[in-house]
């Protein structure tokens, strides 16, 4: 018989800088929201034509857009980046058992939307759009789980950060390997070099984050021109800079500390002013029947939940992980439906994923409703599912 996991350290422990990520993340989600909307105001008023030129003046060559989405989420990738190491190495990814559970929810919940899409788009010009379903935005989605307060246990919203992290990871492999462009040998070399310089600088204890994160710098601006999206580089400098203890003085922990509002209050809104200066077209609507926005929607819709809520009985079932003592296999399903909030990460691969302008927007405007779906269904069903546990326990008592 297997024994219940007792949670004594691990994510399902609230550390300080993980309660402030959490604390960050939804505030951000909330703002994100907001962006969004005035956003897409902006875009299809008066001053259309002014807003969405804003967002292609050029800054070192690159348009504002793709500044942002380029260089400034890289360092979104380096927190993100932080917080897998973390987790792994004194969170709740370092015991295996526990770690399992989000692991095979995140892996169903890529692999079952990327199928749905796929199954809709094989063989068309659509179908390079399969990651974009399988992505889970962890602000928006803790945003929307902030609204429930604590009607839900902590459990459920660090398994959704657990999911959501896991989720970023197989994202950024995706990225890597699916919507790289053909490879620039010379500046690959050199991003590797300077990598291994800074991984002999780590083994040497040299923990002055000025280092890194100077010739952190140059690794991105090489792995830019290399062909490899320049992102990846933010994961890779997040698991060279020291963790150490993981303390307080620790530069990993210095760095995610001054990230992470910068990340959830700067960076993360401009991606959404940037990327939703969508000027709706008038056949929208109809838009939304093709199979590339059909295969969109039904992945974050039906294929997360789905995905999640299966692999994560699979994990149980094989006697591999068990639930947190909280949660119960409703509040997994609830999970599920708030993993299909898309949005950041979907947007970012839809622009690596189609060249057509057509192609991106349809794209997004399909992310932007399925994530909207997606979080009324979430907060319904656990609003619904709160009330009637809440009924349950007084009528026990």
């Amino acid at each position: 018989m297997n024994q219940p996991y007792k949670p004594t350290t691990g994510l399902w422990v609230l550390t300080s800088l993980l309660k402030r990520f959490l604390q960050s993340e939804s505030k951000a989600g909330i703002i994100l929201m907001l962006c969004t909307v005035i956003s897409l105001t902006l875009a299809n008023s008066a001053v259309s034509e002014s807003y969405t030129h804003f967002w292609h003046i050029k800054i070192a060559g690159m348009s504002l857009e793709h500044f942002i989405n380029d260089a400034l989420m890289a360092i979104f990738f380096l927190l993100v980046g932080l917080e897998i190491e973390r987790q792994i190495y004194i969170g709740e990814l370092r015991q295996i058992r526990a770690a399992l559970l989000p692991i095979f929810a995140a892996i169903g919940g890529m692999c079952v939307p990327a199928l749905i899409h796929y199954g809709f788009n094989g063989g068309t010009p659509y179908q390079d759009g399969f990651g974009i379903p399988m992505a889970t935005d962890i602000a928006f989605a803790l945003g929307v789980l902030l609204l429930l307060g604590n009607k839900v246990p902590v459990a459920l919203k660090i398994f959704l950060v657990a999911l959501a992290i896991i989720d970023d990871l197989g994202a950024i492999i995706v990225i890597a390997i699916f919507y790289s462009k053909g490879i620039a040998w010379t500046y690959l070399a050199a991003a590797l070099a300077i990598f291994a310089v800074l991984f002999v600088c780590n083994r040497m204890n040299v923990n002055r984050l000025s280092p890194y994160l100077v010739l952190g710098a140059v690794a991105w601006y090489c792995m830019l021109h290399s062909g490899i999206h320049a992102t990846i580089t933010g994961v890779i400098l997040a698991f060279l800079i020291p963790f150490t203890d993981g303390g307080r003085e620790s530069p990993s922990y210095i760095l995610e500390h001054k990230l992470t509002s910068i990340v959830a209050f700067a960076i993360l809104p401009l991606f959404a002013l940037a990327n939703t200066a969508i000027v709706i077209p008038e056949t929208w609507a109809d838009q939304l029947l093709t199979t590339h926005s059909l295969g969109i929607m039904l992945g974050l819709l039906l294929g997360k939940p789905i995905g999640v809520f299966l692999f994560s009985y699979l994990a149980i079932k094989l006697g591999w992980s068990t639930l947190p003592p909280e949660m119960n296999w409703k509040h997994v399903w609830g999970v599920g439906l708030l993993a299909g909030i898309g949005f950041t990460m979907s947007m970012f691969i839809t622009v690596l994923a189609f060249n057509s302008p057509e192609l991106v927007i349809s794209a997004k405007i399909a992310i932007m409703l399925g994530s909207l779906i997606a979080a009324v269904l979430g907060v319904i069903w656990l609003l619904v599912f709160a009330k009637h546990h809440e009924a349950e326990q007084q009528h026990h008592v």
